[in-house]
């Protein structure tokens, strides 16, 4: 049933590899940009409800779409064409 899944969720990605990694460089572009103007003490208008719930709270978050961006560029740019071989 994993092994199932994890094709399926392959085939996606190999389908929308410039989706994904548009959206991971997005991710990146404005969690690292929110990130330094926050160090600075701005806020991107559209992202000021992050610190709604404290400093803390804002600087996990951007740091969760930093590393998600990061993680879904990689994901999206891997070759998962040998992979199937170590899960079986």
């Amino acid at each position: 049933m994993l092994n199932f899944a994890l094709i399926i969720s392959d085939k996606m990605i190999e389908k929308n590899k410039a989706l994904f990694t548009t959206i991971g460089f997005l991710l990146f572009v404005i969690g690292f940009l929110a990130l330094v103007l926050s160090m600075i003490g701005l806020k991107l208008s559209y992202l000021t409800w992050i610190d709604a719930a404290g400093s803390l709270v804002g600087l996990v978050i951007r740091l969760v779409m930093i590393f998600g961006g990061i993680v879904l560029v990689v994901l999206a740019r891997s070759d998962f064409k040998g992979e199937n071989e170590y899960i079986n």
